[in-house]
């Protein structure tokens, strides 16, 4: 089976004028045009492709790397407007559609919005849409408290950023759990902080508990390092100062020197920290 909007790995079939013919395995085969057929290939070997429909919707595959693909949240540019809706840049040569119906507020050309791509059922096109509620769902997560995720961060809120987590669900990071510049569209990894009874998802952008110690330890170590085994920062300094520098929270930063100290490998001075001589 060929899938559209996503990776295959296809065999190559036969060369033409047009461009290499890849198949299945099923008897479905589709067409790689010759502008995108690498320069060493051989038939009966395999190929990765992204397979979408051509402008005459048909299937087509390409090397080309899209910016998104089935099934995923992505910050995307508009790259024009017309009577059907907006379409937006997503690093192939046909533009991906979002249908006016499917556009949260009237999108404008040349701004950036995250979308989810799907494939339309009516149509068989792959297909967008910034109305992203429709798609996300928290009534059963197979999510627990701990859990490495992978986020997309689309909106700030009064109390946070609203994050996509894992594709499928919902989530927040409070603004006092972040300590690095984050911008919507990012996609990061971050970590289930807490789970809540209405199954609201608290997210943390790193790891938790006694997960964090070794690598604050090693992160304190490591700017110490780069900074001539100095730093004018201590247990008792200003949470801002901490998090500007080091990007992490003070708690963290006292258990990450704590670490170190008990392995002897900073000495606590007045004014800051600075690596043990030997």
């Amino acid at each position: 089976m060929i899938d559209l909007g996503r990776k295959n790995k296809l065999e190559i079939l036969r060369d033409t004028s047009v461009g290499l013919f890849l198949g299945d395995g099923e008897g479905n085969d589709v067409l790689l045009p010759n502008k995108y057929v690498p320069a060493d290939y051989e038939i009966g070997k395999f190929i990765e492709v992204f397979c979408y429909l051509d402008y005459d919707e048909r299937p087509v595959a390409t090397t080309l790397e899209p910016y998104i693909m089935l099934g995923e949240f992505r910050l995307l540019q508009v790259a024009e407007i017309n009577e059907y809706g907006a379409f937006m840049e997503w690093g192939l040569e046909k533009h991906l559609l979002v249908p006016f119906r499917e556009q949260r507020d009237k999108m404008k050309q040349g701004q950036w919005y995250v979308v989810h791509c799907y494939l339309d059922q009516k149509s068989g096109r792959l297909v967008a849409s910034n109305k992203l509620d429709k798609f996300l769902s928290n009534d059963h997560l197979e999510l627990k408290e701990w859990d490495q995720v992978d986020l997309v961060v689309t909106r700030q809120t009064d109390l946070g950023w609203e994050v996509i987590v894992n594709e499928r669900h919902k989530g927040l990071v409070y603004f006092n759990e972040v300590f690095k510049a984050i911008n919507i569209g990012d996609v990061i990894p971050g970590c289930v902080k807490k789970i809540r009874k209405d199954n609201k998802i608290d997210i943390s952008l790193q790891p938790l508990g006694s997960r964090v110690l070794e690598p604050a330890a090693n992160k304190i170590y490591e700017v110490l390092k780069e900074n001539g085994g100095f730093l004018a920062l201590h247990d008792k300094s200003n949470p801002e100062e901490i998090r500007d520098m080091m990007q992490m929270s003070k708690k963290t930063f006292k258990k990450g020197l704590g670490t170190l100290y008990k392995a002897r490998k900073i000495t606590m001075e007045e004014d800051g920290i600075s690596i043990t001589t030997e």
